[in-house]
């Protein structure tokens, strides 16, 4: 093929911007889509182009990257009304990078296989922030050739991508752990902050401690700012981790597994979302001992100056 790749991106919330706006700094042809008509505009604003639906998209990329929030959503955007699937020509890639059951990876991807699509099971991480900079970690698994093809766009979306063979669903087991992990240790943190508040601890204190001592984790030392300065802001929110601890006691259900960590991890964050703090930043599942125990938390007001 001697034209200039072409990439789609479906999905244009934190995660999916940051990657096409990736794209199109590398130089490559993109279009967009996104139920969200202010995150079209901003993708047309940053020089990408908006497509009409998921088939009309398909039938003009070569790469077609799927940023949604769930299997569900994947579901839709490929085979769903207007789906992308059928209107991928032949040899065309499909980068999946929601986090879905791995089962689901699998299925998606023989179903696509059927119509001589390839497709590369790689869920990402790094958040928002690593999105932006073109600077992701994407944990992939499928055909080699489908990694050659999607190399380009790889390249310009992602600092480190972990080639976890030739097998789909490999990419999503990698992801489900990793997400077990976060899960556990966001809800550590808080339950620990929690605690030291409800003891007297000064947070501040606390937090500048365990934060170069032993019990630190990278999730303590992210997450706990964010609890410090007030600021809930969703750059993750719980209703995301409802959805991945969900998924990790799933698979752990399927293989005759026990979690007892990963299961009391997600009854914390399911309580935050009772409580409505869903669309919340993960780190209110501190609320929900707040709303427990009646102690206070670190409110905007009290965000230190050289905090910002």
């Amino acid at each position: 093929m001697n034209r200039p790749l072409t990439v789609g991106v479906i999905g244009l919330g934190s995660m999916g911007m940051g990657a096409a706006r990736s794209l199109l700094a590398a130089n490559i042809k993109t279009l967009g889509l996104d139920m969200s008509r202010d995150a079209c505009a901003a993708f047309q604003a940053a020089g990408g182009q908006i497509a009409d639906s998921p088939a009309t998209m398909a039938g003009q990329v070569d790469i077609l990257i799927v940023f949604v929030v769930n299997a569900a959503q994947v579901e839709t955007v490929l085979f769903g009304d207007n789906g992308a699937a059928e209107a991928l020509a032949a040899g065309a890639v499909v980068l999946q990078c929601a986090t879905i059951p791995a089962a689901v990876s699998r299925d998606i991807a023989a179903r696509l296989d059927n119509l001589q699509v390839m497709m590369i099971d790689g869920p990402v991480s790094g958040g928002a922030a690593k999105a932006a900079e073109g600077a992701m970690t994407v944990m992939a698994s499928g055909p080699a050739a489908a990694f050659d093809r999607a190399a380009p766009a790889l390249t310009a979306i992602a600092e480190k991508v972990h080639r976890l063979g030739d097998q789909v669903g490999v990419g999503s087991t990698v992801k489900t752990i990793n997400q077990l992990l976060a899960g556990v240790h966001i809800a550590a943190a808080a339950e620990a902050m929690a605690l030291g508040i409800r003891a007297g601890a000064d947070a501040e204190q606390l937090f500048d401690v365990i934060s170069g001592a032993a019990g630190a984790s990278w999730m303590f030392n992210n997450r706990v700012p964010h609890i410090l300065a007030g600021d809930y802001t969703p750059l993750s929110a719980v209703d995301i981790f409802i959805k991945d601890l969900g998924i990790v006691l799933e698979t752990g259900k399927s293989l005759t597994f026990p979690l007892p960590l990963s299961a009391a991890a997600h009854q914390q964050f399911l309580a935050a979302g009772a409580a409505g703090l869903g669309r919340e930043d993960d780190s209110a599942v501190i609320k929900v001992f707040q709303r427990l125990a009646g102690d206070d938390l670190p409110l905007p007001s009290e965000r230190p100056e050289s905090s910002e």
